[in-house]
């Protein structure tokens, strides 16, 4: 099944996961790219991504699967139709034949921007370093079957935080994002609950790149 990169910047980060489903479905349909649909009593578009993106999230690592009917399309021709037919800030940076198995993605490669109105502590950097530092960091994680908690440490393959201006301080991380899946989220949440002093007056997230299990860019 052909597979596209894509990325998600701007004010498209506002757009949900169905309404993304949604305008690449429009997309492929005005871009005169037939899409098949899955059998059943209720057809859909053949078109998945592979890891849902939370509302107000940056990416430049989106991978969408799809595949289409009739005559064959270059992937050059599909990449160029496609970007002709989406939002602003959706954008397609490759398509290519077939890729990896998902269930191979392992690991993601996140930038967290804690902006602080007041300016940034003098201690703050040395003080998200030690946090996540510790042996054990214990989170609540939400899901259907109710509240636990869990320890993030283990999730958490690589962490440097870094003083971007006076009011700024940068974490780029690289997590686990699947089988056990770790919300880049959560960092800011750690914290906000054991260092609330240091809690920013706004937070951001940037997904930078995804990885197998051994490191290897994931496409």
């Amino acid at each position: 099944m052909p597979r596209l990169l894509f990325e998600k910047t701007g004010n498209a980060i506002y757009i949900s996961h169905l309404d993304l489903m949604r305008l690449f479905q429009r997309a492929f349909k005005r871009a005169g790219l037939p899409l098949t649909h899955t059998h059943g009593y209720n057809p859909r578009p053949s078109v998945s991504i592979a890891l849902p993106l939370s509302v107000g999230v940056e990416s430049h690592c989106e991978l969408l699967d799809f595949d289409l009917v009739g005559e064959q399309i270059s992937c050059e021709e599909i990449c160029s139709r496609l970007n002709s037919a989406l939002v602003d800030g959706v954008r397609i940076l490759s398509v290519y034949d077939s890729g990896a198995k998902i269930k191979n993605l392992s690991l993601l490669d996140c930038k967290v921007t804690l902006e602080y109105d007041n300016g940034v502590d003098p201690s703050a950097v040395s003080q998200i370093e030690a946090l996540f530092q510790q042996e054990s960091l214990l989170m609540e994680k939400h899901s259907k079957n109710g509240t636990k908690e869990q320890d993030i440490i283990p999730m958490i393959r690589s962490l440097s935080v870094s003083l971007q201006d006076a009011n700024t301080v940068v974490l780029d991380a690289r997590i686990c994002c699947q089988n056990p899946t770790l919300n880049p989220a959560q960092l800011t949440g750690a914290i906000e609950r054991y260092l609330p002093a240091l809690s920013p007056s706004f937070s951001s997230c940037c997904r930078m790149e995804i990885y197998d299990l051994e490191g290897n860019i994931f496409r």
